[in-house]
């Protein structure tokens, strides 16, 4: 329902009811009296601070902006920013240096290297290759789109490959036909991209900076060494069955109009014809991105590289490009999403915020203490589902480093094989399916407007919790079988 007021504009009372209400969540927490203090199964406390509490009324209020998108996500995030300065939550100072994180300027580097690969025309060249492979068959062809998403995340970072993979997507949905509109096959197509990415990142040790973090601070807590070989070896079984889940799950959720793209194969013949042997530039573009890209796999292996922040490698593709004349000033004004920039860089800005305020940590202590005198199983699917649920919100290395130090503790008195706990968390960590600011792919994907905020949120719920029943039958079954079991002896 709107009413017309200044300007001819209108009043979207929907968008108006939830962005009241976020506010009214943030100032409720924000005047509400002190919480009481937690308590781990060793008796120790940890009390919520009252920057942590006005803390989690921010988390809540910018979780409803963008889930139903009041104001463009872009400015929510700068919302954040403010709130923390302007009601004392933290120093503005700090507030915003979280907005130019390393990891915001990596998403910004991949977003170059997929704009470079859009403008060469190395994408097309791709993806009509991939089209020929595949056939006409738009079920077959989402899930040879997320086959090879997968297989490039265990190579590099999840953000890299959704940014590559975007332009590509971008082609076959003109090929589609419905490119200017958002369809069933558009909504299968990105969103599981994205939910592929996340899955694949899970089997190796490269697909995101969470797994070395998680299984170096295991080592930490527990002396225990994981090796590469055998981090893939436990999460290989559980991400290529997530893969195959979300493929499933886009075919019957977002069932394409069209059952086959008629001609296709043809068409795609004649188009790939039309552009001739591979040009210079492309040559260009996949040489710089290979670099780059070798660069950062082989960067854990070689001690000299380690000091060097993956963010530096992909803008370094970036400076390349601008400084052989490949982008211009007008790239930079008008190609960069710069409100998916802001978007990630306020999830950094309130992931940091719940972190050094101490709310994160209460809340997580609080969660897992209900859990205690439950089922080991139980347990052990508890932390597997908070891990998704804060990492949905704030940095997955950070959720990983505010529940494993913790949820070994209470692993330790239930008799729980603790690599069991750190593989369960790193899985989890792996799919935050239902909000953009969750990983970098989520927010790639919804460059394509095929979908909105609201629809990524409510389809993301059925592929999390069938994740934490795939999670359950690999726990109980699967990896007891291959020599892990849940209990210690």
């Amino acid at each position: 329902m709107t009413t017309p007021v200044l300007n001819g504009k209108s009043i979207d009372w929907r968008k108006t009811f939830f962005l009241l209400l976020g506010l009214a969540l943030f100032f409720l927490f924000y005047f509400a009296p002190p919480f009481a203090p937690v308590h781990d199964p060793t008796g120790k406390e940890f009390a919520l601070p009252k920057e942590g509490q006005r803390a989690i009324g921010l988390f809540l209020m910018a979780g409803i902006w963008w889930v139903f998108e009041v104001i463009p996500i872009g400015v929510t995030a700068i919302t954040i920013g403010v709130f923390q300065g302007l009601w004392g939550i933290r120093k503005a100072s700090d507030a915003f240096h979280d907005f130019m994180d390393p990891s915001v300027l990596f998403i910004l580097g991949a977003l170059f290297i997929g704009l470079a690969f859009s403008k060469s025309g190395l994408t097309k060249r791709v993806a009509f290759k991939m089209i020929q492979v595949a056939g006409e068959d738009t079920r077959i062809i989402m899930g040879g789109v997320f086959l090879i998403t997968m297989v490039m995340t265990w190579m590099m970072a999840h953000t890299a490959v959704a940014a590559a993979m975007f332009p590509i997507l971008m082609v076959i949905l003109s090929l589609y036909g419905e490119e200017e509109k958002p369809t069933r096959f558009g909504k299968g197509l990105f969103i599981g991209m994205a939910w592929a990415a996340g899955a694949g990142s899970i089997m190796t040790m490269m697909g995101g900076a969470r797994n070395p973090a998680a299984v170096g601070l295991f080592q930490e807590f527990t002396g225990q060494e994981i090796s590469f070989l055998t981090f893939s070896k436990y999460m290989f079984p559980i991400g290529f069955a997530m893969v195959v889940m979300v493929w499933l799950l886009c075919v019957i959720l977002f069932r394409p109009e069209k059952t086959r793209i008629v001609g296709v194969r043809d068409k795609v013949s004649q188009m790939a014809a039309q552009m001739g042997p591979i040009t210079r530039n492309e040559i260009f573009v996949a040489v710089v991105t290979a670099i780059v890209l070798g660069l950062l796999v082989i960067q854990q292996f070689v001690p000299a590289l380690e000091p060097i922040n993956r963010s530096v490698l992909l803008l370094l593709a970036g400076l390349v490009f601008f400084i052989f004349n490949f982008f211009d000033v007008e790239d930079l004004e008008k190609r960069v999403p710069w409100n998916i920039i802001l978007l990630f860089s306020g999830a950094m800005s309130i992931g940091f915020c719940l972190w050094k305020t101490g709310a994160a940590e209460w809340m997580a202590v609080g969660f897992l203490a209900l859990f205690v005198n439950a089922h080991w199983l139980v347990f052990v699917l508890a932390i597997s589902a908070l891990v998704m649920v804060l990492t949905n919100f704030i940095m997955n290395v950070a959720a990983i480093a505010i529940t494993l130090p913790i949820a070994l503790v209470v692993a330790s008195y239930l008799g729980i094989n603790p690599q069991v706990i750190l593989f369960a968390a790193v899985a989890m960590a792996g799919v935050p399916y239902m909000l953009l600011i969750g990983a970098a792919p989520n927010a790639i994907a919804y460059q394509s407007k095929q979908f909105t905020t609201g629809e990524f949120f409510s389809y993301g719920i059925i592929p999390s919790i069938i994740s934490i029943g795939i999670l359950a039958v690999m726990v109980l079954i699967i990896w007891p079988l291959m020599g892990m079991p849940g209990l210690l002896k």
